[in-house]
Formats: C-alpha cells, sequence, structure tokens
C-alpha cells in the first residue's frame, strides 16, 4: 500500500527525507518495543499456567494423604472422588471442543461439590484439628482450580490487538513509501516478520488453541501413581 502510495503520488523529496527517516525509525521502535511487551506479557501468562497446574498437583496429591485423616468410609470416598477428579482436570488441559469442555466444567463441579460435602460430613463426625487439616487440604484443591481457571482466562486484551495490528500496518506504509525504488520480495520482508510475531505471540497466548499449549505433566503423573490399576 505504501509503495502504491509513492507510485501514484511521487518519491519524497530529498529535503523532507531526513524529517521522514526520523518518523519512520521511531514508528519502528515503537513497534518493536510494544511486540516485545506483549510477548513478555504472553510468556509470563504461559508459565503461570504452568506454574498453576503444579500447585495444582500438589494440592490434589497432599490432599489425598491427609484423606487418612477423615473416618473410615469418608477416607475411601475422598480418595475415590479424587482420583476421578484428576482425570477430569487432565481432561481439561486435553479437550478443546466448547461442547465437550462444557461437560467437563459441569462434571468438575459436581465431583468438587461431592468432595467437600465428604470432608464436611467428616469434619462433622470428629470435629478435631487433626481433621482440620482435611478440611483445609480440600479447600486448598478448590481454590487452585480456580487460581488455574482464572489464568487460563487472562489474556492479551482484543484492544491491545487492534492497536499493535494499527500500528504495524503503520509501519508498513512509511516503509513501503519511503523506498528508494520498487522491490517486492524486500518490502514483503517486514509484513511478514510481523506476521511471524503476532502469530507467536497470539499461540502463546492462546492455551486452548494455540500449537505451543501447557501439558498437565504434574496432574498427568499424580494420575498414574494414584489411579488404580
Amino acid at each position: 500500500m505504501g509503495n502504491f502510495y509513492r507510485v501514484k503520488k511521487g518519491p519524497i523529496p530529498e529535503e523532507d527525507r531526513s524529517d521522514f527517516g526520523t518518523v519512520e525509525a521511531a514508528t519502528l521502535t515503537l513497534l518493536g518495543l510494544i511486540i516485545g511487551f506483549s510477548f513478555s506479557m504472553a510468556i509470563s501468562r504461559y508459565d503461570q499456567r504452568k506454574n498453576y497446574e503444579a500447585a495444582e498437583a500438589n494440592a490434589i496429591g497432599t490432599e489425598y494423604r491427609r484423606a487418612d485423616l477423615l473416618p473410615g468410609d469418608d477416607a475411601a470416598l475422598v480418595r475415590q472422588l479424587l482420583v476421578k477428579y484428576i482425570d477430569l482436570r487432565v481432561q481439561s488441559y486435553r479437550v478443546r471442543d466448547t461442547v465437550q469442555l462444557t461437560k467437563i466444567d459441569t462434571d468438575t463441579a459436581d465431583v468438587q461439590n461431592e468432595l467437600w460435602s465428604a470432608v464436611r460430613h467428616g469434619a462433622q463426625l470428629q470435629p478435631t484439628p487433626v481433621v482440620t487439616l482435611a478440611v483445609s487440604g480440600m479447600n486448598e484443591v478448590l481454590d487452585a482450580q480456580g487460581y488455574t481457571q482464572a489464568a487460563w482466562w487472562n489474556t492479551i486484551p482484543a484492544a491491545a490487538w487492534i492497536l499493535m495490528m494499527t500500528i504495524a500496518i503503520c509501519c508498513n506504509l512509511l516503509i513501503g513509501y519511503g523506498a528508494h525504488r520498487k522491490s517486492r520480495g524486500l518490502l514483503s520482508v517486514l509484513p511478514l516478520v510481523i506476521s511471524i510475531s503476532f502469530f507467536f505471540i497470539a499461540d502463546i497466548d492462546s492455551p486452548r488453541r494455540g500449537i505451543i499449549r501447557v501439558v498437565p505433566q504434574n496432574l498427568l503423573a499424580l494420575y498414574h501413581s494414584l489411579h488404580p490399576r
């Protein structure tokens, strides 16, 4: 587009080229800073999702051991439900279909209610400080899932993407308009690089739709260690 405008209106006068170069350099610098900042935001959120996955696995594993503090029947029920709960949490990381995700979320909420009812029943039967540890551990399990879900919802706002694309378009227009001669191959390098950068940022920032995804390694390891064979 910038090259088309240059051909139609004519090249930049030599006396204005110095000022144009200043504007062009400043715009490209601003675009680079914004891309770098957005990439940093996406990476930090990706690391946050991985950390919450590990924290959730640790909370579930701890509660599985603390289930022994509950009365016999409640302890067995809690351990059984936790194994089912881990399976649902692993599926939530792997499934992309919206309908399946909705069902998994519903099943997860149902299991959470059953887990809380089980530990609450045990605490009512034996209201001791030891049993309180099991109740506290279950509260950490439920909180961990909430923190994980919040981290998955936290992405770069659409308004930020619109502003980045607007600046990128302006940069490409300036590059095309300021070129000394017509060179399609050379002028296509910047749009290609910017597109790859945007795709990379969007891929990391999209936990369910992207190629780069958080693998629930800790939950899988816990599942295999606890799942009855």
